[in-house]
């Protein structure tokens, strides 16, 4: 394993990188990714939208305020959850809008020339837990035939290099999602949410949240 400090200065040139893309024609930037933290835990959405690439700051808007209030009972809130949980994207930069209404989805081009990012950042955060919201990112991850069939459950990540890390899959926060507002979205949401608090890696994430705010 690289040494933190190896790992920090990489991530930071990664991020750097990031900054410059420009490979998709169709996808409108600048590119976006969260603070440069290494965390045993990391979030993975889908792809930014117009106030994201306005703000260069990830779930920035209506969908960020339902997604941190799924948090915020669990013990972090926006400015906590921000500072001590990698926030990364299968794509970096806003596919733009769909003739027929709502972002367009980006195509298998743009996500795999994309990809290089965040498996870039998985490699070297390594994480304990892995947390895909939406079923684009979840895809990158594992099969996903139903939201239905994998939200609420654990489920286990084999990296190409080797080692494991666990995978709670969580809904899109959408404000145009109805899925996780009613059954049985709600209840497997709910169960999803109770995996993340007792993980260890969360736990970890909470403890130094915790000495980190007791400093004088």
């Amino acid at each position: 394993m690289i040494e933190r400090d190896t790992r920090q200065a990489a991530l930071l040139a990664l991020h750097a990188e990031l900054e410059t893309c420009c490979r998709c024609p169709k996808m409108y930037g600048p590119a976006v990714h969260s603070e440069s933290v290494l965390s045993p835990v990391m979030l993975i959405g889908q792809a930014p939208g117009t106030r994201e690439i306005e703000q260069l700051k990830p779930f920035c808007w209506t969908a960020g305020k339902t997604l941190f209030s799924w948090f915020a009972p669990l013990g972090l809130d926006e400015t906590a959850f921000r500072a001590r949980i990698l926030m990364s994207a299968v794509c970096r930069c806003f596919p733009g809008k769909n003739p027929k209404g709502g972002d367009r989805v980006p195509d298998r081009d743009e996500i795999e020339r994309c990809a290089r990012w965040w498996r870039g950042e998985l490699e070297l955060l390594r994480p304990r837990l892995l947390l895909p919201v939406g079923k684009l990112a979840i895809a990158q991850l594992m099969p996903v035939p139903r939201l239905n069939d994998v939200i609420g459950k654990q489920w286990t990540y084999r990296s190409p290099m080797g080692w494991v890390a666990d995978v709670i899959p969580l809904p899109h926060p959408s404000g145009a999602s109805t899925w996780f507002k009613m059954e049985p979205g709600r209840r497997l949401l709910a169960q999803a949410l109770d995996l993340i608090a007792a993980h260890p890696a969360w736990k970890a994430v909470l403890d130094a949240e915790s000495h980190h705010a007791a400093r004088p």
